[in-house]
Formats: C-alpha cells, sequence, structure tokens
C-alpha cells in the first residue's frame, strides 16, 4: 500500500501541473485500427515510460505492438529501419551520440537543434520534450555530504583529498566524464579512487567503502534522500538529456492524433516523478509494467 499511495502522490502533483498548463486529455480514437510499435531501450526508466506511452495508445484505440528492450547502441537504428515506430530518447543522446555535435548547455537550444536535425537527416520528428532529465551527475552518501557541508560540485573538489571515489572505469577516461569536469572545477585529488560496477554503486557506498560515485540523475535510489544526495552541477558540465518521443514521420502523418497523447505524458513527467517510477522497480522491486500501469491510470 505504501508504494501504491507513493505513486498516486506523484501521479497527482504531475496531473496538477498538466491541468495548470491547460493540457487536456485526447479523447480521439485511432483510425482504421492503426498498428503502432513502440520501442524502448534496455533499462527500467525507458522500459517504464514506453509502457506509460503504450498504455496511452491503447486507450486511444489503437493497436500496439510492445518492441522494448533494445539496446541502446541499436534503437535508434531500429527506428530508421522502420522497425518500430516510436520510442522514448533523451535530447542530449541525440546531440552528441547520434548527432555527434557539440555540446549544447541550454535546454530549449538542444531541443530545438536535435528537433530540426532529426528531421532533416533521419524524417524522424520529436515531440514535446518532458521537465524529466536524466543527466549524468555525481551522488555522495548523505551524512557525509552533511558533515562536510557539500551540496555542489565545487564543494566536492574543495574536499576531494578528503573524499573515496567509486569509479565505473570508462568514467574516468570519457571525454564527458571526469576529464570535462576538471576541465571545468579543476583537479580532484581523491583520497582514492577504485573501479567498481556500475550495479553495486550504491551498495559500495552504503557499506562505506565509498563516499561518492557517478550517477544518473533519475537513478530510482536517489529517491532516498536521507541515504544519497545528487549534487548541484553548478558549473553545467553536462547537457541536459530532457525526455520525450521520437517518432517516424510517416507514422505521424498517418496518425496525427498520437502528437497530443505522448505530449501529455510528457507534460506530466518531471526529473521527481521519474525518479520516484525507476525507485519502484528498482528499489522496490515491482514490475514497470505495473508501476506503469498506475501511474497511467492516474493520469488518463
Amino acid at each position: 500500500m505504501k508504494t501504491q499511495n507513493r505513486i498516486k502522490k506523484i501521479a497527482a502533483l504531475a496531473l496538477a501541473g498538466v491541468m495548470a498548463a491547460g493540457l487536456t486529455a485526447c479523447g480521439g480514437s485511432a483510425s482504421g485500427g492503426e498498428t503502432i510499435r513502440v520501442g524502448s531501450k534496455d533499462f527500467t526508466e525507458s522500459l517504464v515510460v514506453s509502457e506509460i506511452y503504450a498504455l496511452a495508445l491503447e486507450n486511444a484505440g489503437y493497436k500496439v505492438e510492445r518492441k522494448q528492450d533494445i539496446a541502446g547502441s541499436v534503437v535508434h537504428t531500429s527506428l530508421i529501419n522502420n522497425e518500430i515506430d516510436l520510442y522514448p530518447e533523451y535530447t542530449g543522446t541525440g546531440l552528441l551520440s547520434i548527432l555527434q555535435m557539440d555540446m549544447i548547455t541550454d535546454p530549449e537550444e538542444v531541443y530545438r537543434t536535435v528537433k530540426d536535425e532529426y528531421e532533416k537527416r533521419f524524417s524522424v520528428t520529436w515531440l514535446d520534450y518532458s521537465k524529466a532529465n536524466d543527466g549524468q551527475g555525481l551522488v555522495i552518501r548523505t551524512d557525509v555530504a552533511k558533515q562536510l557541508g557539500i551540496t555542489t560540485i565545487s564543494d566536492l573538489q574543495e574536499h576531494a583529498p578528503e573524499l573515496r571515489f567509486a569509479s565505473q572505469g570508462e568514467f574516468d577516461a570519457r571525454e564527458d566524464g571526469l576529464p570535462a569536469l576538471e576541465n571545468k572545477y579543476g583537479t580532484f585529488d581523491w583520497k582514492s579512487s577504485r573501479v567498481y560496477d556500475g550495479g553495486l554503486k550504491y551498495e559500495v557506498l552504503l557499506n562505506g567503502e565509498a563516499d561518492v560515485a557517478p550517477a544518473y540523475t533519475t537513478e530510482g535510489q536517489l529517491a532516498e534522500k536521507d541515504k544519497f544526495i545528487l549534487l548541484e552541477d553548478d558549473k553545467q558540465v553536462w547537457p541536459p538529456y530532457n525526455l520525450a518521443p521520437v517518432i517516424r514521420d510517416d507514422t505521424l502523418a498517418k496518425n496525427p492524433e498520437i502528437a497530443d497523447i505522448l505530449n501529455k505524458i510528457s507534460a506530466s513527467l518531471d526529473t521527481d516523478t521519474v525518479t520516484a517510477l525507476n525507485a519502484e522497480v528498482d528499489v522496490n522491486k515491482r514490475e514497470y509494467e505495473e508501476v506503469a500501469r498506475e501511474y497511467y491510470d492516474t493520469i488518463k
């Protein structure tokens, strides 16, 4: 019951935001019983959000073929090759990984850039982006942060000689990892730095083996604010990774009402909401389909 109440609470807040923005539910139905192939990447957040998309489309009268759990390295290719019609993507991923363009830190400029370039290069439309930002970050154990007064990455850099870093290996060498941080913030002279498996980082922090680790900003464990704090990127090293549906132009041309259906979903999602949804799956060990259904039922 406790987890269900938490989902209902965040959904109620999200729905209030949608209503305040003047958005209304789409009551239209699909024409001709069109089947829409909904894809996702192979991690919790993408699975949950794609399932919310699928439920919304089914509620509008579409037949949906779920083609979820696709490797992140090939999901864009699946869209371009007409193997799927749409999936949830991130603006920063589109900018840096797909388009391989220079980094931009303004969310609206990133969105305009990927929207224009995807249309030109791929005949793909970016629908409205959400406030949910699943970007890169650094997480610190809450007790350590409070003890040392650390709230920003600038604070962290000053206290680095007192702290143990749990690296994920590639973060130390990747251009948008530690080198990017040190270019903006200065050298991080950690007390120690060891490489750990990324899936174990929160366990490593809780066990007191390390104090700081790389993170993504909507990871479910970050909902446990009494245990972990996500540090503010006060010098804006990392670009925004706002979540949005990307859809083939030919699919959208035949089914224009899909835009309103999925834009309503985007309007309901922010970083705290997505973090809480991830927590239901990754921390509370619920099935992603159940979590998606529960959330969608509160906003439809």
